[in-house]
């Protein structure tokens, strides 16, 4: 009975441990949401800077911060091949059930796209890769930086297929075209290829280019948060709270905890099942928002689904990787 108790006793303080760094990393993205609406009331944040931060964000500090984590990353990318692979599969098809279900969540054209962006691209440039270090070490660096870097890409691919797609009216002859000039476009895609084309030539990056890039890259987190919450309020949450309920519960537990289940079937264990679970099950990313308000959709919306999963996921992610960790899968 005491053995039984004391093995009860260090799963519970697991728990807490865990709920505890949880809430140290998501709690000052909170806050920082919080303060935008704050900001935006007393006059400070207005809507000219809402729409000039989101596109900076979108075309400049966030491209910056994915080229310098890609360039930074001592890996090949063949390393993490098997897991990135798998991911992307299991993004792929989720993105496909979404797409299809999209017309039974909402009826609204200018949300269906905001729904199965918000269902599936997580935070993984910030919480996930904190996640992963926190709970593997420095072991996990070089993984979780390619697994960031190569579903970076299929996100930014799918997201801006989905944005596109219900960005147009039906029977419109441009949309295929459209979406393809928009993918070759966004600014995202671009950073993520011109960062593995230099890492391909052998050519050292300049001192002064990573310094100047990490300044850059350490704008997108609080401009993106101060944006969302300048553009939060309580009516578009109420308008659009049953697409956020649903949004959140693919984006926090259907995704990652099915991935899981079948990345066990097929074998994976250990460090490579814990990084896609820490990636997938990450917070809606507050980039869907910028490319949201950059291509004409639902921003409201999107601002409601980051800054719900955001406190949901305190919850969430730390039962599945306490299941995960009692289960002996990592």
């Amino acid at each position: 009975m005491p053995q039984h108790f004391s093995l009860l006793s260090s799963e519970i303080i697991y728990v807490l441990e865990y709920l505890l760094f949880s809430i140290e990393i998501s709690l000052p993205i909170a806050i920082v949401i919080m303060l935008g609406v704050w900001f935006k009331r007393l006059g400070w944040i207005n809507e000219a800077f809402t729409q000039a931060g989101s596109s900076l964000v979108f075309k400049v500090t966030l491209p910056c911060l994915l080229f310098i984590n890609i360039i930074q990353t001592d890996a090949s990318l063949a390393s993490g091949g098997p897991i990135i692979g798998f991911a992307a599969a299991m993004s792929l098809g989720w993105f496909m059930v979404l797409s299809l279900i999209t017309y039974w969540v909402t009826k609204h054209r200018d949300e269906r796209g905001v729904f199965v962006q918000g269902s599936f691209r997580g935070n993984m440039g910030i919480l996930g890769l904190a996640y992963c270090l926190s709970a593997f070490g420095q072991e996990a660096s070089a993984l979780a930086s390619l697994y960031l870097a190569g579903i970076t890409l299929v996100y930014n691919i799918l997201a801006v297929i989905t944005l596109n797609r219900w960005a147009y009216q039906p029977g419109d002859s441009s949309n295929i075209q459209s979406t393809a000039l928009n993918l070759i476009k966004n600014p995202l895609i671009i950073a993520i290829f011109i960062a593995f084309a230099w890492r391909s030539s052998g050519v050292s990056v300049p001192n002064f280019v990573i310094s100047s890039g990490e300044y850059l890259a350490q704008l997108t987190l609080p401009l993106a948060l101060l944006c969302i919450g300048a553009s939060l309020s309580w009516s578009g949450f109420v308008s659009s709270g049953r697409v956020t309920l649903i949004a959140t519960s693919f984006k926090l537990v259907l995704i990652p905890y099915s991935s899981v289940l079948i990345g066990y079937y097929f074998g994976f264990r250990g460090l490579e099942l814990g990084v896609m679970y820490l990636m997938m099950a990450t917070p809606t990313a507050a980039a869907s928002y910028m490319m949201v308000r950059a291509m004409g959709g639902n921003a409201n919306m999107a601002a409601s689904i980051i800054a719900f999963s955001t406190v949901i996921s305190l919850i969430t992610t730390s039962i599945g990787l306490v299941g995960m960790k009692a289960l002996n899968w990592i």
